[in-house]
């Protein structure tokens, strides 16, 4: 038949899009983040994740300089011309790093998308709202992210107890989390902690997220500057292969399950002091359990979502699944339900 504009068997069909606040604020095709991760958030990854139509950030503090950073940034669009961001978490320290420099290197290199995380943004939404960047910042309650955006961020990331890294001290799991957070905000809201796969994405959206922001996930791709044998330590791993370290402390953290771990929650839970684990917990052995291979040399952070990991794609591959997944899901078996 002539004229027709129906596709035939042998024509590709069209990569299916989500299309929410987010992407349409934050200028990406797809409702995916790949959040900010020390030692990890680097250019080959944060270039991966742009290419696929997702949004990666360089982890500022990785690179030991502002001008490091700059470097980075730049070897990042060697890579890719598509948009991505930085993330800048501020952290107590007895020697903070010098955050305005590095706010400086980011404004000055022309990135207009920052995820803070951390203590509150103030300091930072002072200097990036006028030079006309975008704030995404990630918290882990809704009175803290109320606060945020009484603030001014454009975005939040709210994480659930089940997240990598710091988790809070509430231990509300995503599920109940989520809704009440979008309940309660008006700016846009990406899901954090425990999301994975295509399935996680739909029941985001469907508790009101905006999209979805994953590390653990992006941690174990082919694109991930991470040694082989750590990404696969997630992919035999559980969900259960996870410690809360700095309990007592009142300053969680979930990593890992290894020997260095399990020996820090046994010593804080006898009464020890931070200062008796200090070593154990220090981020140069972070470092070399990435660098090395050697997922017992110290502390690295790594979600509950690990127990839904089974493969090594690359990022690409990795998001075109997920997109296509959830669409299926959405549009095929939820329909389906409603009669």
């Amino acid at each position: 038949m002539t004229g027709t504009t129906a596709a035939t068997a042998s024509e590709p069909t069209a990569e299916p899009r989500l299309r929410t606040r987010f992407t349409e604020e934050f200028g990406v095709e797809h409702p995916i983040v790949q959040g900010g991760m020390q030692w990890v958030g680097r250019a080959e990854l944060v270039a991966a994740v742009a290419e696929a139509g997702a949004l990666g950030f360089l982890t500022a503090l990785t690179q030991p300089t502002p001008e490091a950073l700059v470097k980075e940034i730049l070897r990042t669009r060697d890579l890719t011309d598509r948009p991505f961001g930085v993330n800048l978490t501020i952290l107590p320290s007895i020697n903070p790093p010098p955050y305005a420099e590095y706010r400086q290197a980011i404004i000055e290199s022309g990135v207009r998308i920052v995820e803070t995380a951390g203590s509150m943004p103030a300091e930072h939404l002072e200097v990036f709202k006028p030079a006309g960047v975008k704030v995404i910042h990630k918290c882990t309650s809704v009175r803290h992210a109320r606060k945020a955006e009484a603030l001014g961020v454009d975005a939040v990331s709210i994480d659930g107890f089940e997240c990598a890294g710091h988790p809070g001290e509430d231990d509300i799991p995503g599920l109940v989390l989520l809704p009440a957070a979008t309940r309660a905000l008006t700016v846009p809201v990406l899901a954090s902690g425990g999301f994975a796969d295509a399935r996680g994405l739909v029941a985001a959206l469907a508790l009101g997220a905006d999209g979805v922001n994953m590390g653990t996930r992006f941690l174990c791709t082919e694109e991930a500057p991470v040694h082989r044998r750590i990404k696969e330590q997630i992919v035999a791993h559980t969900e259960h292969d996870t410690e809360l370290i700095f309990r007592p402390l009142r300053n969680t953290a979930r990593v890992a399950s290894n020997v260095v771990s399990r020996e820090v929650v046994r010593r804080l839970d006898e009464g020890a002091e931070f200062a008796e684990v200090r070593e154990l917990v220090a981020g140069v052995r972070g470092r070399e359990v990435y660098e090395t291979g050697d997922p017992d040399a110290g502390i690295w952070s790594v979600g509950m979502c690990q127990g839904l990991i089974d493969d090594i794609p690359t990022v690409d591959a990795l998001v075109r699944r997920i997109v296509t997944e959830a669409a299926e899901l959405i549009g095929s078996r939820l329909t389906s339900l409603v009669h």
